[in-house]
């Protein structure tokens, strides 16, 4: 699979895709806990923030904030592409909606407050069925 760097077809082949579930953000002073099981997480200097299902999180008793979908970016893009994070925010950002995203090896992520998820995947996609014109 090639990574795609131009603009005009990552924006017309990101294919959205909404994941089933909530998720919530974690954060901890050293390590995970015991069990922990994260969709994400990253080391920063204030401590390891996690990405968790919310049930998985409820189960564990862990304090969480943004109650989040997520959404896929399915087309593979190339991390040295340049505008399309900003296209996508731009395009969020015009309708009210906030995102968290992670970009991982072959797709962008993004998580956006649940009550939006819908919202954000018909932004997405009109996004996409335009190209960003």
């Amino acid at each position: 699979m090639t990574a795609e760097s131009d603009l005009q077809a990552l924006l017309h082949g990101m294919m959205p895709e909404l994941h089933e579930g909530i998720y919530v953000f974690c954060t901890f002073a050293d390590v995970l806990p015991v069990g922990l099981d994260p969709l994400m997480s990253f080391r920063e200097a204030e401590g390891i923030t996690a990405i968790v299902d919310q049930q998985q999180a409820d189960r564990l008793g862990l304090a969480y904030v943004y109650p989040c979908v997520w959404i896929t970016l399915t087309i593979h893009s190339d991390l040295s592409a340049v505008g399309f994070t900003a296209a996508i925010s731009r395009a969020l950002t015009e309708n009210g909606i906030s995102c968290n995203v992670v970009a991982a090896y072959y797709h962008d992520h993004l998580f956006v407050a649940a009550a939006d998820g819908q919202r954000a995947l018909h932004v997405l996609r009109q996004l996409a069925a335009t190209g960003g014109s």
